[in-house]
């Protein structure tokens, strides 16, 4: 088993892409606290595939006081805790902010933006897990969540995009991007603790990880 050498790690990605699946197993094999983003319990965000621009704005704040709260939670928490693992990071909210208010809803969000997120931990490190539009699609689909079943894939598209240019830019914090189109952490042990065994190896900056080429 691995130590866990990160306090704080942070599972990230588009939807669909897996971020939640990979973040529950790095728990169990790090013996660390979860803290999981729970889409599901935000009450505007069917209505926001449904409708996208007249339900955004409460979608969007919705989820920011959900984020911010849990990670005062987390700097409010058990100081002995050898590690937590989460599947999202609040940067990604603004992310979502700016991909889909217009100019006077974000300014508002802004401002409330600024005023919750003023001392967010920064992770340890940072899991990027990538995939192309189709493969998102094909996996949406397979997990069947019902207030995902509204989303387009120009929607996706979009949204890939923005994760793309956002962690092109990221200097918070160490850094591994994954190409998980081709694994599946889930059932085969062997793609898990491949991408574990990168994972432990990240101290700083930023690096990638493509199985299918190390399978080559």
């Amino acid at each position: 088993m691995p130590e866990a050498r990160s306090r704080y790690l942070v599972v990230e990605g588009p939807i669909g892409v897996g971020k939640t699946s990979l973040a529950q197993l790095l728990a169990e094999t790090l013996g660390a606290e979860l803290l999981l983003e729970h889409a599901e319990e935000n009450p505007f965000l069917e209505r926001f595939y449904r409708d996208p621009m007249h339900n955004a704005l409460p979608t969007q704040l919705s989820f920011l006081f959900q984020r911010a709260r849990q990670l005062q939670q987390l700097r409010q928490g058990d100081i002995f805790t050898p590690a937590r693992v989460a599947d999202f990071m609040l940067e990604k909210d603004r992310l979502f902010a700016q991909l889909n208010l217009g100019d006077d809803e974000f300014t508002l969000y802004e401002q409330v933006y600024q005023h919750l997120t003023v001392d967010a931990p920064a992770p340890d490190l940072v899991v990027y897990l990538q995939a192309p539009v189709e493969v998102l699609m094909r996996r949406i689909a397979r997990r069947g969540a019902d207030y995902e079943r509204f989303i387009r894939r120009d929607y996706l598209e979009r949204v890939v995009g923005a994760y793309a240019y956002f962690f092109h830019h990221y200097d918070r914090s160490p850094l591994l991007i994954v190409n998980a189109s081709d694994i599946n952490v889930v059932d085969s042990e062997a793609d898990y603790a491949q991408l574990v065994g990168e994972i432990q190896r990240v101290r700083s900056g930023r690096h990638y990880f493509n199985p299918v080429a190390r399978r080559a």
